[in-house]
């Protein structure tokens, strides 16, 4: 009788480690996009902002994914850092950050956008929560001096951090009709979708990588 129980016991151990090993595999990829208008859907209709377009079409490819709009319009990098920590749950698997875009807009100095930016992925890093980093370009009317500073600080993280990098975030959006709003700046719904098509493999490849 005490051998019958001892293996009832075992078996039944053994059925709860399979069913919490099942129903860890079966979790979502939980993704954060954290960032500024580019990533709050600026103006446009629900369901057109980048992270919702984004796990839309990730879930149209058959991946279990869900992805948090964690973006602030307006939002500089202090700003992003201010409320970084309470932004992004502890469950998170990886962030999309994107931010800079108003800091170049404003002319801050491109030295305090590389720290805030530094900081925030220190904080990710030291929460075991994978980044992956939406490059920014200065505009032209800011000077070469300025381009060169700020243009230099994703390659510059993401080679220090060693992190994904998509140089940039706005890239086949800017100059192309059709792609922004009225104030040349801002995506409209066709650029957000033209945004999803150039992050998609990096996304996709990192959520396949997890399986």
């Amino acid at each position: 009788m005490a051998f019958n129980s001892s293996i009832r016991v075992l078996v039944a151990g053994a059925l709860a480690l399979v069913a919490g090993v099942a129903s860890a595999m079966a979790e979502p990829v939980r993704i954060v996009a954290f960032g500024d208008s580019l990533m709050a859907g600026y103006q446009l209709n629900p369901g057109e902002s980048f992270p919702e377009r984004l796990e839309e079409v990730l879930k149209a490819r058959g991946h279990d994914v869900v992805i948090a709009n964690a973006g602030v319009s307006g939002d500089t990098t202090s700003a992003g850092l201010a409320r970084l920590d309470w932004s992004v749950p502890d469950d998170t698997q990886l962030v999309i950050l994107g931010l800079g875009a108003n800091d170049m807009l404003r002319g801050v100095d491109p030295d305090v956008t590389e720290r805030n930016l530094t900081q925030m992925m220190e904080r990710l890093e030291a929460r075991d929560i994978d980044v992956m980093l939406m490059g920014m370009l200065a505009a032209p009317n800011l000077g070469a001096s300025y381009g060169t500073r700020f243009n230099g600080i994703y390659p510059g993280l993401a080679s220090r951090f060693d992190v994904e990098l998509y140089p940039f975030f706005l890239d086949g959006v800017t100059t192309v009709s059709g792609m922004t709003l009225d104030d040349r700046m801002h995506p409209s719904a066709a650029g957000v979708d033209r945004m999803v098509e150039g992050v998609l493999p990096m996304v996709e490849a990192y959520i396949e990588a997890q399986g």
